[in-house]
């Protein structure tokens, strides 16, 4: 297995970016939004979560199909 460590790199940085936006864009809301997340029950956090994995999943896979 060869791993394309720039690819690898770009992707972390891309992600720090999208990150990133909402705090930029959002910066009044955000604390009131992440205060409202913290009390949500673990359940709600973890289906959050695997929806925003299978989200990714998908947009990976449909870059992958355009590039081929």
């Amino acid at each position: 297995m060869n791993i394309d460590w720039s690819l690898l790199i770009a992707a972390i940085g891309l992600a720090f970016v999208f990150e990133g936006i909402p705090y930029f864009l959002f910066a009044e809301r955000m604390p009131r939004l992440l205060t409202r997340l913290a009390v949500q029950p673990p359940k709600f956090l973890r289906f959050i979560g695997l929806a925003a994995i299978i989200l990714g999943l998908l947009v990976i896979s449909f870059g992958r199909s355009l590039s081929q």
